[in-house]
């Protein structure tokens, strides 16, 4: 294996790779960067692919996008064979910097391997690539995204037959195939040739109407004059949710809805927000600003590639709350299996993951659902769905996330701000309708099943040291076991691949008082990640528990 000087000196020498590239590395001197762009190849993971926009092997840009997509239908070639020929490839981009051109070498590097390819002509969702993979019946998905990391990310985000993110032992199969490629042995098709051979197709509007008619499909019924009284606000983020969510509320009668101006344009520099997560506050702000001035009830939001949602709501003393996608998911779940108590199933099932707040769980538990709990990340849930689908065992009826995604429908598997803020307007109409907000419809559920206050810590370690002290952090972790501390009731380490879950770097902590912690790194982003759940009488009390969980944490980190 060469060390990331030789393949620096490669990169930086060898006509294969442009000019500009070799340009751009060239003019490095920082060593310390050098290093970090070349000390290992962008890793292809069970979501695909997602780093800094750049010349280098640690690097996303079109040479890496060409090696990935090379391995990817490599493996669809072996999974499939001839099949693979004539089922082809969806291949759709967002709004990010590169993104079309990177969607275009993906489908190109496809046809190249006699793999037709269906390439959008216009920015999509998330959640719409996997609808597309269903309706044309292709034998896999790409999507050209980094969600919602900020603008020097993209990304590759590879899908099955089902619409579905790579489970584990797929994806295990594409990353050997992708491990194999020569990144100056790969070739595209010139798009003209491609087009000439019938194997690049393109398209176009038709399968966005499509996708808005399955999204509509999932409303409850409600009165035109309830729908119109809402009044509410939506930011796009400059992201590909704009189209599909206004036509989706203007077609159901939602009149009174409003949009950012100024985060409408699609715009791969989100000049607006430093993070265009509108899981963040921040991320919100403009959406907010305006639902104060316009006297609005809600705001609510969807990042770039529109698969996250974000909501904040007006409370009694005027000021505008910001909800967690706990908080989001949880005021879902209990209107929506109110509002359908009548044909939930004996098999009716919520899926979750395991470090999402119990608070959803409880609440259908209390509707006679059972509860599917699954790893950290939406192809997780999908999976789930379809292995359920399959053996009809039980009827899903949501599935959702702590990170500020879900789903309602079996249309998609991927999680889809679309469906979600159509019903979180929905839903905000209805209880408007008889005198509740959404701050009163959280606090009723507080007094309904208890307190519970969750919480995300984000620890940043960037570049290989990063890397290393990331990695470090639940070794440690592992070494001191329950003896953290002496309120842990039980632990489980799931890399050792329990409850029939993949194994997987997470480590959960059950405290006495009911309350829980998980730890992982982070699967997309230098960082480890740290979830708490925290069930107590009151928000002073639960914050109180928190902070002396955050300082366990802290203290084990800061010891490394």
């Amino acid at each position: 294996m060469a060390d990331y000087r030789q393949k620096y000196e490669l990169w930086k020498s060898d006509p294969f790779f442009d000019e500009a590239t070799r340009a751009e590395l060239a003019a490095l001197t920082d060593e310390k960067e050098i290093e970090d762009r070349f000390y290992r190849d962008l890793e292809f993971g069970t979501g695909g692919a997602r780093g800094l926009m750049g010349a280098g092997t640690n690097r996303f840009n079109s040479y890496n996008v060409r090696r990935i997509s090379t391995g990817f239908a490599a493996y669809l070639l072996k999974a499939f064979g001839e099949d693979a020929k004539k089922r082809g490839v969806a291949v759709a981009f967002d709004t990010r910097n590169n993104s079309r051109e990177y969607a275009r070498q993906t489908a190109l590097t496809m046809c190249a391997a006699g793999i037709p390819a269906y390439l959008y002509t216009y920015t999509c969702p998330t959640p719409m690539l996997s609808f597309t993979v269903r309706q044309l019946g292709c034998c896999g998905g790409v999507i050209v995204t980094a969600s919602h990391n900020t603008k020097e990310y993209n990304g590759y985000k590879a899908y099955d037959e089902t619409g579905c993110q790579l489970y584990p032992y797929t994806a295990d199969a594409v990353i050997a195939e992708v491990n194999k490629v020569d990144i100056t042995k790969t070739i595209i098709m010139e798009e003209n040739v491609a087009a000439a051979k019938g194997l690049l197709h393109y398209i176009g509007s038709e399968m966005m109407d499509r996708y808005i008619a399955a999204v509509e499909g999932e409303a409850n019924p409600i009165s035109a004059e309830v729908k119109a009284a809402l009044k509410a606000v939506y930011t796009p983020l400059h992201g590909a949710g704009f189209v599909p969510v206004t036509r989706v509320l203007a077609d159901l009668g939602y009149t009174g809805v409003s949009v950012v101006k100024e985060q409408v344009k699609p715009d791969g520099n989100f000049p607006t927000v430093t993070s265009p997560n509108p899981g963040d506050e921040s991320a919100m702000k403009l959406a907010m600003d305006q639902a104060v001035r316009e006297g609005a009830d809600i705001a609510v939001g969807s990042d770039p590639d529109a698969d996250r949602i974000g909501m904040a709501a007006l409370d009694k003393d005027g000021s505008f709350i910001f909800f967690s996608g706990n908080q989001i998911c949880a005021l879902l779940i209990e209107y929506l299996l109110e509002r359908r108590k009548e044909q939930l199933k004996p098999n009716s099932c919520l899926i979750t993951t395991v470090v999402t707040s119990e608070l959803g769980s409880d609440i259908a538990r209390a509707y006679g659902l059972s509860v599917e709990e699954v790893l950290t990340g939406f192809k997780f849930i999908g999976e789930r769905m379809n292995r359920l689908e399959e053996s009809g065992e039980k009827t899903v009826e949501f599935g959702y996330e702590e990170s500020n995604g879900c789903l309602i429908g079996d249309y998609v598997r991927d999680k889809d701000s679309a469906t979600a803020i159509m019903m979180i307007c929905e839903m905000a109409a209805w209880y408007k309708s008889k005198g509740i907000s959404m701050c009163d419809a959280i606090r009723n559920i507080y007094k309904k099943y208890g307190y519970y206050l969750d919480h995300l810590d984000n620890f940043v370690f960037t570049g290989k040291e990063g890397a290393e002290k990331i990695a470090s952090i639940n070794r440690k972790l592992r070494e001191l076991g329950t003896s953290l501390s002496p309120d842990i009731a039980s632990m489980k380490d799931f890399e050792k691949g329990i409850d029939g879950l993949p194994p997987s770097d997470v480590l959960k902590y059950w405290f006495k008082d009911g309350s829980w912690l998980a730890i992982r790194p982070s699967g997309t982003e230098p960082k480890t990640k740290v979830y708490y759940c925290i069930k107590d009488n009151d928000r002073q009390a639960a914050e109180k528990a928190l902070a002396g969980r955050q300082a366990l944490i802290k203290g084990v980190i800061d010891s490394l």
